[in-house]
């Protein structure tokens, strides 16, 4: 009789993944409507307490993150501005000056006060501040030590290094030229060359790697996605190829994973939805058709009907036929499953107190927060053709009180706070 193989250490956790989220579905669907309707709830009153109090006081479990503060700022302010509230000013006060505090006197912010200049929190104190908004947070940037900062860190190769002497991967490419498309400091030597290195890093997935020769990744592949969109040579990238790996990150859970044959994470929400929209808006503009197979789960027309809510006007009439006309010509069907997105996200990424984590079984922490109110949105927002256009009820899972504000999907800072920051930018010329 042939030995049944012992499963891997992979194949084990992958089946406590599924065996976890499939019992929170059955669960779900085994209970009453009221029951329903509240568990998709987002409940942001909790999730504004969980965030206030993180950024008044971290506890000693966070000395491990000393130098990732410019984040923890990022990551909760952000989270707060998704949820369309903002905070007092002297929260916001105590901020500017801290991240004053961090920035370096030959220009970029390093993980705290007096540490090395380095562009990841350079980019989150940038996006941070964006966030803030008002003349006090933007004016707080010295671009001009910024911009030499962006060109010490630039590599011959054309990539660009994490900081002095450090690594160069496609992350670091794409912190330079968010931080520097945002503050409108970017010319041709910072992106001399950088095309031909995101373009050695696409593999032979489809999706983009950390270096040349590396395995592809979400959160490379977006940054690679967003590097090439912001430096418009994006047409340079095999994009049949890249939209085809991303849509098949989406498993049997509905959430997303980072690699091919990993387990689901709830931030990969925003790392692979984002592309996937950014991609197909960019079809959608060029008149271009997707070639290659798309994603099983793709939702069908049907399914996304039966979502509509009861608060939809039962009065409609025929005198109505010229706006739906035109409102179903600004809008497309997702390439991926949005609303079972947003099903993982709430049901099992959600914390009942407040914040989101990885999958069930892991605690919350303000990075998933923060990715997966991210990637909520963009999920909601993803049936519509463009960045103008509003999701209807039936694009949110939930009521309508679970829509979160829009986010710019190249910088992942909230639509209205990125205008403005554009337009403060562009008068500082």
């Amino acid at each position: 009789m042939e030995e049944i193989p012992s499963m891997t250490v992979s194949q084990r956790d992958q089946f406590l993944v599924l065996n976890d989220v499939f019992r929170i579905y059955s669960d779900f669907d085994a209970s009453d409507i009221a029951t329903q309707i509240f568990t998709v709830e987002i409940q942001r009153d909790k999730q504004l307490d969980y965030l206030m109090n993180g950024l008044r006081h971290l506890g000693p479990s966070f000395s491990s993150l000393d130098a990732n503060l410019p984040w923890i700022c990022y990551w909760i302010l952000h989270s707060i501005a998704l949820l369309g509230e903002s905070v007092d000013d002297e929260l916001e006060n105590n901020t500017i000056d801290f991240l004053g505090r961090c920035q370096g006197s030959d220009g970029g912010y390093g993980g705290g006060p007096g540490q090395l200049a380095h562009l990841a929190t350079s980019y989150a104190a940038v996006n941070t501040l964006v966030t803030l908004g008002g003349d006090k947070a933007l004016s707080s940037i010295n671009r001009e030590k910024m911009s030499s900062f962006l060109r010490r860190m630039k590599d011959p190769d054309g990539g660009f290094r994490v900081h002095d002497m450090g690594e160069m991967d496609v992350r670091a490419c794409y912190l330079a030229i968010s931080i520097a498309s945002i503050l409108n400091i970017l010319d041709d030597e910072l992106t001399r060359g950088l095309g031909d290195y995101i373009l050695s890093c696409q593999t032979y997935e489809g999706g983009i790697g950390g270096e040349p020769g590396s395995e592809a990744h979400a959160g490379n592949t977006y940054c690679g996605l967003a590097t090439m969109a912001l430096i418009t040579e994006v047409d340079r990238l095999n994009l049949d190829s890249l939209m085809n790996w991303i849509v098949h990150q989406q498993g049997v859970e509905r959430g997303f994973q980072g690699r091919t044959n990993k387990l689901v994470d709830g931030c990969y929400t925003f790392w692979q939805a984002a592309p996937c929209v950014l991609l197909q808006r960019l079809y959608s503009a060029h008149d271009l058709v997707l070639q290659g197979s798309l994603h099983m789960s793709q939702p069908r027309d049907e399914d996304h009907e039966e979502h509509a809510h009861d608060e939809d006007d039962p009065e409609s009439d025929d005198d109505d036929s010229d706006e739906d006309s035109n409102e179903d010509c600004r809008r497309v069907q997702p390439v991926f499953d949005s609303l079972n997105l947003q099903r993982y996200v709430i049901l099992c990424s959600m914390v009942p107190e407040g914040g989101f984590r990885d999958k069930p079984g892991k605690p919350r922490d303000f990075y998933h927060t923060c990715y997966c109110l991210s990637g909520l949105s963009v999920a909601q927002h993803a049936w519509s053709k463009d960045k103008d256009t509003p999701p209807l009820n039936s694009d949110i899972l939930g009521s309508y009180a679970n829509h979160l504000e829009q986010v710019q999907l190249l910088h992942n800072v909230v639509m209205d706070r990125y205008n403005k920051a554009i337009a403060f930018f562009h008068r500082a010329v």
